[in-house]
């Protein structure tokens, strides 16, 4: 029988994934608290743990917030197995089918750095022009 905290992680993690049964969450405890321990499909672990763990760490927040009302302190340990490779993201497959040759050189690049700081101080000189006659303007007016 489950316990209220495991039903709650579960709960949250099936409407998350695209293998919904094969969630599993076991609970052990220890002297630190208790720990939930989160076995989810290989290739549904990204959508666990979410970009930069936002994921992951919002459902340790909630996690925090049952143990607040149980009077208890919860501890996710998300388990990675490795026994199915990853498969790679799109990102990463369109970055190395694009050939070399529409790349960048690196004196490219610097040379439309130069040119992006060029129209950056020319905006900023003439931002600080327009300031100026505007300041210049006030000191006429009679306060």
């Amino acid at each position: 029988m489950a316990t209220i905290d495991q039903q709650f992680v579960e709960y949250i993690v099936k409407t998350l994934v695209n293998n919904p049964d094969k969630v599993i969450v076991d609970r052990q405890i220890d002297e630190k608290g208790v720990l939930l321990s989160l076995t989810v499909d290989p290739e549904d672990v990204g959508r666990v743990i979410g970009r930069r763990g936002a994921t992951a760490q919002s459902i340790r927040t909630l996690l925090r917030a049952l143990g607040t009302k149980n009077d208890a302190r919860y501890n996710l340990k998300i388990v990675n197995d490795e026994a199915a490779p990853r498969a790679p993201r799109a990102e990463e497959n369109t970055s190395e089918a694009a050939p070399a040759a529409e790349t960048p050189a690196a004196d490219e690049s610097a040379v439309s750095e130069e040119t992006f700081a060029d129209e950056e101080d020319s905006s900023t000189s003439d931002l600080a022009e327009k300031t100026r006659a505007e300041l210049a303007d006030m000191d006429d007016l009679d306060i």
